[in-house]
């Protein structure tokens, strides 16, 4: 279970803090989920998730001011009962009714207001929990950005990871990662990578030791994070395996649940892997956009040998 603090949180968005004599140092968001307690409030309090920040926009509002005062508090009174409550945000022209206010102090519950309207904040809250709050895992390898396509390049240690990813720097591309590539799945179908940030801007050559990739090739050589994309696993050349050499099949690497697209690279003197590794990265974008070289191939091959069937 991952967590985030409220105070990051608080900080990211710019909260206004509406309590300030309730502390909130010690919380924890650990829910990615976030909850309108529209029905709640109306006293349907089954399934409700009280770990979930809880978002009050003006729906919710414009329902309270038409209650009357006991019922009000009354329905106030059991919301705030819930001590799991990491906090309570109000969006945008929404002010903060009195009953509201008390029970927060009784109830030691942070309530902050937020400048964006409801909608807008639940979109970013959202997405942001996604990230800091995602599975997540580390794994050997190195990332690069190699024409806007996140590439993992993994394999043996000793192989010629960072040698390659050394000479994509110089022919224009960002390291993201060198050695241990941290990895958070932000949505359904989306993988981030990172680098640990002891390593940050660091690669490691064998023969030459550690190379500061931000001082020698530049700011423009690096980037912080990179939606994982492609998988291209080097591999000492075995002339007794089959190597795909049409790619009319796709391989697949499952990383925290999402399959990415994979490639197995094998190793032999001559083969200029940085070069292979952008063919890679542009041949995967060209199948992102609609044209696949290989079934097109297939096409004109099988157009062919119709027509040579037909004369």
């Amino acid at each position: 279970m991952y967590s985030v603090k409220l105070e990051k949180l608080v900080e990211r968005f710019e909260l206004e803090n509406l309590t300030p004599e309730v502390l909130y140092a010690d919380r924890k968001v650990m829910e990615i989920g976030v909850n309108r307690p529209a029905l709640q409030l109306t006293g349907f309090f089954d399934y409700f998730d009280s770990k979930r920040l809880q978002v009050i926009g003006k729906v919710e509002t414009t329902y309270l001011e038409k209650m009357c005062p006991t019922k009000r508090k009354d329905s106030l009174s059991r919301l705030f009962s819930y001590s799991e409550i990491p906090c309570i945000v109000l969006t945008k022209e929404i002010n903060l009714l009195p009953e509201m206010y008390n029970l927060a102090i009784q109830s030691n519950t942070p309530i902050f207001k937020s400048n964006l309207n409801t909608s807008e904040f639940l979109a970013e809250v959202i997405r942001w929990l996604n990230i800091e709050l995602g599975p997540r895992t580390s794994m050997h390898g190195v990332l690069v950005d190699i024409y806007g396509e996140g590439v993992l390049i993994i394999g043996e240690s000793g192989i010629g990871k960072s040698e390659t990813a050394l000479e994509l720097l110089r022919r224009g591309h960002r390291l993201v990662a060198d050695d241990a590539v941290d990895i958070k799945r932000v949505s359904g179908t989306t993988l981030v990578g990172k680098a640990p940030a002891v390593l940050e801007n660091f690669i490691e050559v064998r023969g030459i030791g550690i190379v500061d990739i931000k001082q020698i090739f530049g700011i423009e050589s690096i980037k912080q994070t990179k939606e994982i994309n492609l998988v291209i696993k080097l591999e000492t050349w075995n002339h007794e395996k089959q190597y795909d050499r049409l790619g009319l099949d796709n391989e697949y690497m499952d990383i925290l649940g999402i399959k990415v697209i994979s490639h197995r690279i094998p190793i032999r003197p001559g083969r200029n892997l940085a070069i292979i590794c952008e063919t890679a990265a542009v041949n995967f974008r060209q199948k992102k956009m609609g044209y696949n070289a290989a079934e097109a191939l297939n096409k004109r091959v099988i157009e062919q040998l119709q027509q040579r069937q037909g004369e």
